[in-house]
Order: structure tokens, then C-alpha cells, then sequence
């Protein structure tokens, strides 16, 4: 017999922000929305006095963040979080240095405001000098900073491919890399509490195939970290202060600051063992996207947890990249032959897992963008594929005496899926939507030439009548032209440059 009474719970738009149990379905971006709301919530619950602020400037794979944050407001607004987007990205970090300020003050309405600041790649090189002011600086013991960082690894919507965790390193910013919607929303928490223990900036990296996707998650919270024991907190703490010298603020950050990093890490771990608990030869340790593509091609190559047993096989995922957690490392690769480092882009985890090891007595081999004989595994370039992923895991799966004959036709099968299915005889020269004033305003008297600008407009670049080309960053429309100019036969060029851009930067 049904129950009448089992669909009487309402349910609401607004439960994939405000709902603390059960599951809730919600993208990534969503999640970023989730994120500061719960933060609040938490903290209300905790008895403090604090509020939220979110700054930056939109750009994919954060092209529709600010849109989710302006569609929340009747949410934000009831946990007292302020959403202010910024001119441009250098202009929204230094407000988000500014909520530090405010425990400062002593006219301020709340004991702390922890800020979130959002940005794409190219956003992230264009702000370092007011992140780098800012982290220095510090944050609140009752705020904290979360800086959310959009990474288009494959230039899907770019002008560039991004790879931005150096650009925190060279800052000492620690870096989080979730691999799913969930751990925007973990990750998130977790790096707020750690900028305020720390008093430090937290990076978040939102990678395009992991941001821009939606999922069930979990909307129970995660637990609160807890404090570590391990470290001894400086009587005048680490967090920021008035008046303060660059001198000192460099100290506290090459210092105790990275000691208070690893402490927490340790304390509150974030990284996990999966698959092998036993005796194993090989380890593979991931992060982030390329997480996901390693779990893809054990899958594709029917490699669950029985079968990694059999082949001497366990994984690592990373969750903060930056500074890794050294003692769960050494701990990962105690008693393997070999660690396998897979990652998107440039090296970035690879050295630190051979720094970690480098002080372990019989240490495993470690390799990842080349192998042992220097040849190219992993690449740099682009993105992984779980094809790539899964062919690099069996040469050294075989190099460790594994017995990988099983996995030949898994691995076929994935090479003959992945062969387009017909060759592209026809290409379309992407062109504008209909009734786009582009497509007038980029047309040229004849004989005359035009200089790209970011934008839809940059179109015009493949349009042979538009005979525009060199596309420069956001902002320096038109400025290679200083560099042009004395040095060819032409006297004029026509630009073009979007309003969007006009205020963000080209107005300089």
C-alpha cells in the first residue's frame, strides 16, 4: 500500500544551497554558491559574529559564477554574505584584502569576514601583485581568504592554456585541486579554515571538466578541523597586523606560516589511499582532473580493487598540491618499487613527491613526465586522455614485472574507441551569431588591416574580408601597434575592442 505522506517534504530551488542533509544535485559552479552560504551557517553555529564577501571577475570556466551568486542573493543575503564583483581581477583582490582589514577597525560590526576571490587563468597573472601584497599582509583569524582559480587546461574558451599553481607557489599560497563537484564545497571549507589558522591564502583550482559538471553530492557537512598539536602558534599569532613591516611579513610567511601549513595538512589530512592495501610495486599518485582519467582507464581496463591486488597496484590522490603533506607521501610509497606522478600540464607535483623522498632510506624510483631512461611518458602539452593515462599505467605496470598481458585487449579496445569514426573532410570557419553587430562593426574599408581583440570579435581573425589578426591579452588591444608603427608603411590600423573590455582594462 503507498504511503501518502512520503513526497510531503517541499522541496526547493534554493535546497542545493541552504539544505544540510541528505543529498542535493547542484554543478560546480553551484557548489562555489554552496560553499560561502555554509560557511556562515557554520560559523553562526559556532556562535561567531563573522560575515562572507565574494569578489572577482568572470571568465570559463568561471564564466557563470557571478550569474549563480546574483540568482542565490535571497540566500546570501540571509547569511550575510555580500557579493561584489570586481572592475577586474586585480580590483576584486585587493577588496577581498580589504575584508581582512575590517578586524582592524575599530568601528567594525563583525569580529571577521572570511572572503572568496575568483578568477580564470589570465586573471590570476594579471592580479599577483595584489595577491602577493595581500598574502603577505595575512588574513583574520575570523576570516580567512579562499581564492578560486579557473584553469582551462585545454584553451576549450581561452586564448591561452592555463596552468596557474606555480604562480601560487612562487606566492606561498597552498593549493587545494578537487576532482569532483563535492570537494569544491570540502576542499572550500577546509582551505577557509586553514588561511585562518594560518594565516595565509588558500588557492582552489577549478579545472574546466570539473567545474562545469553537475552531480548528487552529499549536503551533510564534513567535520570541522581540528587544531594541531604539533606546532607551537607564536604568542602574536600569524594572522595580520597593524603596523606591520615587509621584512616581517616575509619572515611569518617563509616561516611559520609554511610550518603552520604543514601542520594543519597533517592534522587534517586530505589526501587518501585507494585501491591495494597490501604489498604493492607500483604507486600512482594524482590529483584533480587527472584523478578522474586514471580512475576512467582502470576502469576501461578492468582494473578494480581485486585486480589491482593481483598486479601490486594503489593510488594516491592529492588533495592539496601545494606544499604536499610529505609524511603521507613517504607512508604511500613505503615499500614500493616505483611511483608513477600523473598530472595535467607541466611537473608540478612530480619534484615535490622526490623531494619527499629523497631522505627514505631505499627510496622508490619516481617518474611521470619522463621515464627512467629520460623518454617522454606523460605529456605537458594539452590534456591527458584516460588512453594516455592507461598506456603510461601499463609500460609501468610491465617495467615492475607485473603481468599486464590481460589488459592488451582493454587497452585495444580503448585505442580503436578513441579513432575518429570518419575523416573530417568539411571544416566550418566559426562566424558570428546572426545579428551580432560583430559582424559589421569588424568589416574594413579595402586596402586597410585590423588588430584582434578578445572577444567574440576575435572571430574576424579567420574571416579572410576582415583582414584582422594578432590577438593580444585583455586590455592591450591595439598597443602592438606602438610597436608596428614606426617600422612599416601604414600609418592607420582599425582596433577592435569590446565594451566589457573597455572597462575592465583597455582603458588604461
Amino acid at each position: 500500500m503507498s504511503d501518502a505522506n512520503a513526497f510531503d517534504e517541499t522541496v526547493t530551488l534554493a535546497d542545493k544551497y541552504v539544505r544540510r542533509s541528505g543529498r542535493v544535485f547542484l554543478s560546480g559552479t553551484q557548489a562555489l554558491v554552496r560553499l560561502p552560504i555554509l560557511q556562515a551557517l557554520r560559523d553562526k553555529e559556532r556562535g561567531l559574529n563573522t560575515a562572507g564577501f565574494v569578489s572577482g571577475y568572470r571568465g570559463s570556466p568561471l564564466a557563470n559564477y557571478d550569474t549563480a551568486l546574483w540568482a542565490a542573493k535571497k540566500e546570501l543575503d540571509a547569511a550575510g554574505v555580500v557579493f561584489q564583483p570586481g572592475l577586474n581581477e586585480e580590483l576584486a583582490a585587493t577588496s577581498v584584502w580589504g575584508t581582512q582589514q575590517v578586524a582592524l577597525l575599530p568601528d567594525a560590526k563583525v569580529d571577521g569576514v572570511f572572503g572568496i576571490w575568483y578568477a580564470k587563468g589570465p586573471g590570476v597573472d594579471r592580479s599577483m601583485d595584489a595577491v602577493k601584497h595581500a598574502n603577505a599582509a595575512g588574513t583574520s583569524s575570523l576570516g580567512g581568504v579562499l581564492a578560486v582559480f579557473g584553469d582551462d587546461h585545454g584553451a576549450q574558451s581561452s586564448t591561452m592554456l592555463h596552468q596557474s599553481e606555480q604562480m601560487f607557489e612562487a606566492a606561498a599560497i597552498p593549493v587545494l585541486n578537487p576532482s569532483d563537484v563535492e570537494e569544491h564545497v570540502t576542499f572550500g571549507l577546509h582551505g577557509i579554515e586553514l588561511s585562518r589558522y594560518a594565516g595565509c591564502w588558500v588557492g582552489l583550482k577549478a579545472t574546466t571538466e570539473v567545474v562545469e559538471s553537475s552531480a548528487s553530492i552529499d549536503a551533510t557537512d564534513p567535520p570541522l578541523p581540528i587544531r594541531p598539536d604539533d606546532f607551537a602558534m607564536p604568542l602574536s599569532g600569524l594572522g595580520i597586523r597593524y603596523p606591520d613591516t615587509a621584512v616581517e611579513q616575509e619572515r611569518r610567511m617563509l616561516s611559520s606560516k609554511l610550518e603552520a601549513i604543514a601542520a594543519f595538512a597533517r592534522a587534517n589530512p586530505i589526501d587518501r589511499q585507494e585501491l591495494a592495501v597490501g604489498p604493492a610495486r607500483l604507486g600512482i599518485v594524482t590529483t584533480g582532473k587527472a584523478y578522474n582519467d586514471v580512475r576512467q582507464a582502470l576502469a576501461e581496463l578492468g582494473i578494480g580493487p581485486v585486480e589491482a591486488d593481483a598486479l601490486g597496484l594503489r593510488i594516491y590522490k592529492l588533495g592539496m598540491t601545494w606544499p604536499v603533506e610529505a609524511d603521507g607521501v613517504r607512508r604511500f610509497a613505503n615499500a614500493l618499487e616505483e611511483v608513477l606522478v600523473i598530472e595535467e600540464k607541466r611537473a608540478f607535483v612530480e619534484p615535490q613527491i622526490l623531494m619527499a623522498l629523497r631522505s627514505v632510506e631505499r627510496a622508490p624510483r619516481v617518474v611521470g613526465k619522463s621515464d627512467t631512461l629520460g623518454h617522454a611518458l606523460l605529456p605537458s602539452i594539452g590534456e591527458l586522455t584516460p588512453l594516455i593515462v592507461a598506456s603510461a599505467i601499463i609500460a609501468r605496470l610491465r617495467f615492475v614485472g607485473a603481468d599486464v598481458d590481460g589488459l592488451e585487449t582493454p587497452l585495444a579496445v580503448m585505442v580503436d574507441a578513441a579513432a575518429p569514426v570518419l575523416p573530417v573532410s568539411l571544416v566550418r570557419t566559426p562566424f558570428f551569431c546572426s545579428g551580432c553587430p560583430h559582424n559589421s562593426s569588424t568589416k574594413v574599408p579595402e586596402g586597410s588591416r585590423a588588430l584582434a581583440g578578445t572577444g567574440c570579435h576575435s572571430m574576424s581573425m579567420y574571416i579572410p574580408d576582415r583582414n584582422a589578426a594578432f590577438l593580444t591579452q585583455m586590455g592591450g588591444e591595439g598597443v602592438n601597434w606602438i610597436g608596428q608603427y614606426p617600422f612599416v608603411e601604414g600609418k592607420h590600423v582599425f582596433v577592435n575592442l569590446g565594451d566589457g573590455t573597455f572597462s575592465h582594462s583597455g582603458l588604461l
